[in-house]
């Protein structure tokens, strides 16, 4: 009798397919062959991960135009036990479209996901100054949801690659209001390997202030610049237990393995009540972190083998 085959992994994203999640997971070698699971929101994606439906789910985190992606950030930071694998950058725009036959001045109502809408917001109001908007829950939805009975809409902003997928007149391209917007989107999983330092790494963490009081985000702070450590994102998020009490969410550049860094968390563990660490990674765009070299492992490493010299009793030379 054979061994059954192992099953195929999965890997979750908010779909359908078309979206640009799905464009991010596309950049995943090892998610190619593999089965993936489309969702509808950030919290099944990572309930599939925590229950082991899916080795990992593809979620957006930060957009170039919007900042932080909250429910994203919210989610980390209370889901135990996840952590970031990877990091993915895709260029965002946008097209409007409708079922055939439709023309730019028929269009009276346009469907779009809240971001979606947001990002092409001024491109709808020069050219259709009196355009109602109907939200949708992602954007590839919002193009379908143009052959649903009863949808009242006209038009929907859609991504590019819609085309593919749909039977639909294309009836503007690069709408959006930012040629130049960019979406991050994370790839989280439960694995606790880290992978090695590339020299080119990001490390996430989530921090809770120990108090309300004057210069706790000062203190805070100062962990990583009396380290060299330059922070690539820090955003507040509310915890939700009382007013005034936040969390804040922070990507700083290097690696947990990078001498600096790895005292940079141990400052930032004495000074917190509660630091959640998500993960080191390569970044997307392989860029070689920079830093003064007063701020080498090797200086860390002199420092601690001095004081080791000193409480051992070994004679100064």
């Amino acid at each position: 009798m054979t061994d059954a085959p192992a099953p195929t992994p999965s890997y979750s994203y908010l779909g359908p397919a078309g979206t640009f999640t799905e464009a991010a997971l596309k950049q995943v070698p090892e998610a190619r062959g593999t089965n993936w699971r489309p969702v509808n929101n950030v919290g099944e994606a990572l309930a599939d991960v925590v229950a082991g439906r899916s080795v990992a789910a593809m979620i957006a985190i930060e957009n170039s135009v919007d900042g932080g992606v909250s429910a994203t950030q919210d989610a980390l930071a209370t889901v135990p036990g996840l952590r970031i694998i990877g990091e993915y950058l895709v260029p965002v725009n946008f097209v409007l479209v409708a079922r055939r036959g439709t023309a730019l001045a028929e269009v009276r109502v346009v469907n779009a996901h809240p971001v979606a809408y947001g990002q092409s917001r001024g491109w709808l109001e020069r050219h259709l100054p009196a355009h109602g908007h109907i939200p949708a829950t992602s954007n590839v939805q919002a193009a379908a949801s143009l052959f649903e009975e009863g949808d009242r809409a006209d038009a929907a902003v859609a991504p590019p690659g819609i085309v593919e997928l749909l039977d639909v007149d294309v009836l503007a391209r690069d709408i959006g209001d930012n040629p130049n917007a960019v979406t991050r989107f994370v790839l989280v999983g439960r694995s606790r390997e880290l992978p090695a330092p590339t020299g080119a790494d990001k490390t996430s963490v989530i921090v809770e202030l120990p108090d309300d009081e004057p210069g706790a985000l000062l203190a805070m702070l100062e962990q990583f610049s009396t380290r060299g450590v330059n922070l690539s994102l820090i955003q507040s998020r509310p915890i939700g237990d009382a007013l005034g009490r936040y969390r804040f969410v922070i990507d700083l550049e290097g690696h947990v393995r990078d001498e600096r860094v790895a005292d940079a968390l141990l400052g930032l563990r004495r000074f917190s009540p509660n630091v959640i660490f998500l993960g080191s990674y390569p970044r997307a765009d392989r860029r070689e972190i920079q830093y003064h070299s007063k701020y080498d492992d090797g200086v860390f490493v002199e420092a601690r083998d001095w004081l080791r010299g000193i409480l051992s009793g070994e004679p100064e030379g």
